[in-house]
């Protein structure tokens, strides 16, 4: 074994085990293998793009570098999103917004996908997206959780260059990375094991 993989193993085996606790279900949760089971036909982008999922019209592929993280930490993919799911109903004006409250991970509102030399895309990612006005309007005080783990809050910091948000309105999102094992855990928002390297599109500004 390389030093570089000895390093991602250790990498993942304590994220793991600072996690361990938390990859339970909570009541009426899926298992990460029934979420795994019930995604894995999307492994296939025409399958997504049968049940209603579309690309990120700006056809980026996001990296930690975006958004003003270490290019080590890797990064996410290109999206594909279901827009009934998340409540979306026209184009960005001036940010994406939406009124949906899915967070059910046996159907995710979002796809993520890595690049391939080929031309192909490789599912890496499930995640579930929503956005902070219409959670807090449904009468939530707290984010939503999946498995005990809370979704990360995305909002831009206008002090700053990038675009924490992603060209969103303020929202929380989860990824689950159950079809590429993450150094970093199966929660994080990166993932160093994932590449934008063969976009053909259009690499966020960062690139990676």
């Amino acid at each position: 074994m390389t030093c570089k993989k000895k390093i991602l193993a250790a990498a993942a085996l304590l994220a793991t085990a600072g996690t361990a606790h938390a990859l339970q279900p909570g009541a009426g949760e899926p298992t990460l293998a029934e979420v795994r089971a019930a995604t894995a036909r999307f492994m296939d982008v025409e399958a997504a793009l049968a049940d209603g999922y579309v690309s990120d019209p700006s056809n980026h592929c996001e990296t930690a570098a975006s958004t003003g993280r270490p290019a080590a930490d890797g990064a996410m993919g290109i999206h594909f999103f279901r827009p009934d799911l998340l409540g979306i109903s026209g184009p960005p004006d001036p940010r994406v917004d939406g009124t949906g409250t899915h967070t059910d991970f046996l159907t995710p509102a979002v796809l993520i996908y890595e690049p391939q030399a080929d031309g192909s895309l490789d599912l890496v990612a499930v995640e579930n997206l929503v956005f902070k006005a219409a959670w807090e309007a449904a009468g939530n005080a707290e984010p939503p959780r999946f498995h005990g783990v809370p979704y990360d809050l995305m909002e831009d910091d206008p002090a700053t260059e990038v675009d924490e948000a992603h060209t969103f309105e303020p929202h929380y999102d989860l990824h689950v990375w159950l079809h590429r094992d993450n150094p970093g855990g199966m929660f994080a928002q990166f993932n160093p094991a994932v590449t934008c390297t063969d976009h053909s599109g259009g690499q966020d500004a960062h690139g990676n």
